[in-house]
């Protein structure tokens, strides 16, 4: 993973950019020379069908799956934050919500010193801000799918990362749920931010500023998601998975 470096403005360099990547896992290749670009400070949604490498370009972007060949650009000073489903979490994981969201600070202070008083406030901001603060001493594994997504979130955020990777944050959260995680998403991106998440929601995904549309590991299409996402590509990317 490299620093962007090129002669362009602060304003026009992308927060993140792929450069010709493919990766995959032991034998079995998913991503497949893939270039895109990730605009710094905006909201970018990944869609396409299942096994078409939206976690697998996540998982790249935050440097926990090196590729195979190409590379990974980026530019902002902090490394990216990657927030997993919560599928992926055991439930008998024997960490409080708390414990959980000061793992987030890990990044910055190292797993073994104590945090300070800027490291504890940072924690309390983002429990507060998911709306996870009352729970704060239950243990992880004891809460519904909903609030330990939000306490997941609440732990990238206190990475307090420049790039902001999701995996599918909404994902079957009931609606007041998904508003609370997509407000606090926006917050983010006020505050400069990059945001890059997965979905299958193509509502949510035209509400972003940019996107890339994936299928069998390949980039079908990349822009603003009123060009990207019309009905040609969305029947050529999903009949076409059906089909294949």
């Amino acid at each position: 993973m490299k620093a962007i470096t090129d002669d362009a403005t602060t304003d026009d360099r992308p927060a993140a950019a792929l450069r010709a990547v493919s990766a995959g896992y032991r034998r079995h290749p998913v991503l497949h020379d893939v270039t895109a670009e990730f605009p710094a400070g905006r909201r970018t949604a990944v869609v396409g069908p299942n096994g078409s490498g939206k976690s697998t370009l996540l998982s790249v972007l935050a440097g926990v799956l090196p590729a195979t060949s190409g590379s990974v650009e980026h530019a902002g000073p902090a490394g990216p934050a990657l927030v997993a489903q919560r599928s992926s979490v055991s439930d008998t994981l024997p960490l409080t919500v708390r414990a959980t969201v000061e793992m987030g600070r890990w990044a910055r202070t190292g797993p073994w010193r104590r945090l300070s008083k800027q490291d504890r406030e940072v924690v309390a901001d983002c429990l507060d801000r998911l709306g996870v603060a009352p729970l704060a001493n239950r243990p992880l594994g004891a809460l519904s799918g909903g609030q330990r997504q939000r306490v997941l979130v609440a732990q990238g955020l206190a990475q307090q990362a420049d790039l902001l990777l999701l995996d599918e944050p909404a994902a079957g959260l009931d609606v007041t749920a998904q508003q609370h995680i997509a407000e606090v998403l926006d917050q983010e991106k006020s505050r400069g931010t990059t945001v890059v998440h997965v979905t299958h929601d193509l509502a949510e995904a035209r509400s972003a500023d940019h996107c890339l549309v994936l299928r069998d590991g390949r980039l079908i299409a990349a822009g603003a998601p009123g060009e990207v996402l019309t009905p040609e590509v969305l029947n050529a990317v999903w009949v076409g998975a059906l089909l294949s």
